[in-house]
């Protein structure tokens, strides 16, 4: 195969989506809990059971993402994605169908094995078709398409979740759509003969990754602070309204987008700096929700804190990215989607410790919070070294 073949837009737009499909795991049964709760009433431990249904997708990821790397780098990325696609559509779309709860959780336990691959392949992948300016981009532009995806994807799910409860399963049908297109216009990386002969024996750079897996995890925690808490603290306020509600929530993905786009303006600027304006940002907008007393000023909060958040994810990954080489990559990207995801999951049991369970202490919890990303931020900036080359790799490689 051909290894100077170039990615363009059919290739940007599949990598784009396919690390879509892992959100609509976690956010599709959202909206339909109470009407699937309430049909399998009289299964024993459906108060456990349904709940466990919607997260189970994301502790999948987080626990198997780091193998999925591995068999990337050993065995090939496409032919791990075409799979993980074939058992992300079946699991997918068994619930229309199933009339067992413990056997839909099992199915959603397949799902989350089948993202965890995907969502590494398709990383992965971006990190293997480009480079320089362009993988920068790609970076980018997978934080806002993600970020986008969940919004979207919460709102068709509730909608066709009028139609019953088992209707919004049918959206996993997508993947019949992307298993073809995937197939054809996707191919398998190769890596540079000089490059595989100069790096084979290369040990895994765990020391400096490290940290930066510290970071993905507490990313993740922060991302998930703001769709999962704000509606709570919006009904303290006595803003029980869906618009009301709807708006908010537009104005952090505006800021996640926004903070995603900016990632290219800082270009040249160390990678430890960049996770420091993130993170401050993140932490002024978090305090600032810690003391909102009306509408407007959450509004304010979550827009300063969604810039932050956006900031986050593709300095990450182009930082990570610039530590390994290729036969490496796929590990790499598996660590990273682990503990991105480790933190998505965490975050609500996070401010649940916190809270005690108490709705009254979410602002606090939510300071508390805003406290540690502060310091985080300030932490940032120890690691200069491993920063370094990030903005070295990021001027010297040439855009691919």
């Amino acid at each position: 195969m051909n290894v100077e073949r170039q990615a363009r837009l059919p290739q940007s737009l599949l990598l784009l989506l396919g690390s879509c499909l892992p959100v609509l795991g976690a956010v599709l049964l959202a909206p339909i809990l109470p009407r699937m709760q309430e049909h399998f009433a009289d299964t024993p431990g459906v108060a456990v059971l349904v709940p466990i249904a919607l997260t189970l997708p994301a502790l999948m990821i987080a626990l198997l993402a780091p193998v999925a790397g591995i068999i990337a780098d050993r065995l090939g990325r496409k032919p791990l994605l075409i799979g993980a696609m074939v058992l992300y559509t079946v699991c997918g779309v068994l619930p229309l169908w199933l009339e067992s709860l413990q056997v839909i959780v099992i199915s959603r336990a397949g799902i989350g094995v089948a993202e965890a691959a995907i969502m590494t392949c398709c990383t992965t992948m971006m990190g293997d078709y480009y480079s320089g300016a362009r993988r920068e981009r790609i970076f980018a532009l997978q934080m806002v398409a993600t970020s986008l995806s969940a919004a979207i994807f919460i709102a068709v799910g509730g909608v066709l979740g009028e139609h019953g409860w088992r209707t919004p399963f049918a959206l996993y049908g997508l993947g019949l759509v992307f298993l073809p297109l995937m197939a054809w216009l996707l191919w398998e990386p190769r890596a540079q003969a000089v490059t595989a002969a100069t790096t084979a024996d290369r040990a895994f750079p765990w020391r400096a990754l490290a940290p930066l897996y510290a970071l993905a995890f507490l990313a993740g925690l922060s991302l998930f602070i703001v769709p999962v808490q704000v509606s709570y603290l919006l009904n303290l306020l006595h803003v029980e309204g869906s618009q009301q509600i709807g708006l908010t929530m537009g104005a952090s993905q505006f800021g996640v987008l926004v903070g995603a786009l900016s990632f290219r303006l800082l270009r040249g600027v160390p990678a430890p700096r960049q996770m420091l304006l993130a993170f401050f940002a993140a932490a002024i907008g978090g305090g600032l929700l810690a003391v909102a007393d009306r509408h407007g000023l959450v509004v304010v909060a979550v827009l300063i804190n969604g810039l932050g958040i956006g900031l986050m994810m593709p300095t990450l990954l182009t930082w990570i990215m610039s530590q390994v080489d290729f036969q490496q990559r796929g590990r790499a990207a598996g660590g990273f989607t682990a503990l991105f995801f480790a933190g998505e999951f965490a975050s609500p049991l996070v401010v649940l410790a916190i809270t005690g369970g108490v709705i009254g202490a979410l602002p606090a919890a939510l300071g508390i919070i805003a406290g540690l990303q502060l310091v985080v931020a300030l932490a940032c900036l120890r690691l200069r070294g491993s920063g370094a080359a990030f903005a070295g790799a990021v001027v010297a490689e040439p855009d691919r």
